[in-house]
């Protein structure tokens, strides 16, 4: 059964720091790109960024270029986003996804506010 937990998320003012990790199981975890997407109150899901099986390729929304920095352990079967320099509008509850896959998990949530 796959099973990825999302945590690190919590309260920050602008231009504060997080790290999510996303914690996998039951699957190859390194066999698949691994994408992170967001969703905030009253919006559509919104992709973040992804990551390829190797994690030499990522890729980024306009919207977070330069500030976001996805990663992966594959020893440990993790997945990471390192948010810099946040803005109000990255206000979000946070979710992890294995390929082209649906949100599954509980996901974590991001609050920027002052």
């Amino acid at each position: 059964e796959v099973q990825l937990v999302e945590s690190g998320g919590g309260s920050v003012q602008p231009g504060g720091s997080l790290r999510l990790s996303c914690a996998a199981s039951g699957f190859t975890f390194s066999a698949f790109v691994m994408r992170w997407l967001r969703q905030a109150p009253g919006k559509r899901l919104e992709w973040v960024s992804s990551i390829n099986g190797g994690g030499d390729k990522t890729y980024y929304a306009d919207s977070v270029k330069g500030r976001f920095t996805v990663s992966r352990d594959n020893a440990k079967n993790t997945l990471y986003l390192q948010l810099n320099s946040l803005k109000t509008e990255d206000t979000a509850m946070y979710y992890c996804v294995k390929g082209d896959g649906a949100p599954s998990g509980q996901g974590t949530q991001v609050t920027v506010s002052s």
